[in-house]
C-alpha cells in the first residue's frame, strides 16, 4: 500500500523536498502567502516561544539590538516591538531576508515609526556594522541543507553578544497529517497546504540538533533544546556574561 505520509525517519532535505516559497512567484502569491503563514503561526501560537525566551533579558539596561533572520514579513519583529513597548525596553530590531520583495512586504506592513529595519540580504554575506545582542529565527532553519544549518550556528556564535533563539519546528507523522488538513480545511493559500506539510518533512528532531550543535562546536551545556505544543522544536543559546 503506498504510503501518502514521507518516511519521517530522516529530515527530507531542502533540494529533495522543494518549498514553492522558495522559487520564484508572483508579488501576489507571495504577499498572501505570507499573510497565510502568518496566520498559521497566530493559531499555532507559534510567536509564543520566541517571545518567551525574550523574557530572559528583561532586566538589560542598555539597547537590547536583535537581529530576525529569515524575518518574512517582519512580523516576529512586530510582536518584539510591540513586547518592548509594553515593557518599556529599549531595542534596536532589525530583519535580515534573501528575498527582495518579501522585505518590500515587510516594510509595508510596518509602522514607519517602529524603529524596525529591514535589509534584502544573505545572512552569511552579513557582516553587523554595530555588535548584535541577540538572533532570532522563526521558520528558518528547515530552509537550510544540514550543512548550511551548521553554518548558521557558527555564525551565530560569531555574532551574538548574549545568546540566540532557533524556533522551528518538530518532525513527526501526526502533525504532519494534521497540518494538511488543516491547511485545506481552512483553505489557505495553495502554495501554504503544499510547504506547510512539507515543512514538517523537512524539519528536526532532537537527536538531528544534538549533531548540529556538536558539529558547530558547542558543548551539551551551551545550549538547550526545547519542545513546545503544537509541533514546536527550539533551540536555545544563553551566553554567560
Amino acid at each position: 500500500m503506498r504510503r501518502d505520509v514521507p518516511d519521517m525517519s530522516l529530515r527530507a532535505q531542502p533540494a529533495e523536498l522543494p518549498e514553492l516559497m522558495d522559487e520564484p512567484c508572483s508579488c501576489e502569491d507571495l504577499r498572501a502567502c505570507l499573510r497565510d503563514i502568518g496566520r498559521l503561526n497566530e493559531w499555532l501560537r507559534g510567536y509564543r516561544p520566541t517571545l518567551e525566551w525574550l523574557s530572559q533579558f528583561e532586566d538589560k539596561r542598555a539597547p537590547l539590538r536583535i537581529l530576525d533572520v529569515g524575518c518574512g514579513d517582519g512580523e516576529t519583529l512586530r510582536r518584539i516591538a510591540q513586547w518592548a513597548r509594553k515593557r518599556k525596553i529599549d531595542v534596536r530590531l532589525i530583519g535580515l531576508d534573501l528575498n527582495a520583495e518579501t522585505i518590500g512586504i515587510a516594510k509595508e506592513l510596518t509602522s514607519a515609526d517602529s524603529g524596525i529595519e529591514f535589509l534584502s540580504v544573505d545572512v552569511f554575506a552579513y557582516e553587523p556594522a554595530v555588535p548584535v545582542d541577540l538572533i532570532v529565527s522563526t521558520l528558518f532553519t528547515h530552509h537550510l541543507s544540514d550543512e548550511e544549518i551548521v553554518r548558521y550556528l557558527r555564525w551565530m556564535e560569531r555574532h551574538a553578544r548574549l545568546g540566540w533563539f532557533v524556533n522551528d519546528l518538530s518532525r513527526a507523522e501526526v502533525p504532519y497529517r494534521l497540518l494538511r488538513l488543516f491547511t485545506r480545511a481552512m483553505r489557505l493559500h495553495r502554495i501554504v497546504q503544499h510547504d506547510g506539510p512539507a515543512s514538517i518533512a523537512r524539519a528536526f528532531r532532537r537527536d538531528d540538533w544534538l549533531r548540529y550543535c556538536s558539529a558547530a562546536g558547542l558543548g551539551s551545556r551551551d545550549y538547550s533544546i526545547l519542545s513546545y505544543t503544537p509541533a514546536r522544536l527550539c533551540v536555545s543559546r544563553m551566553k554567560l556574561p
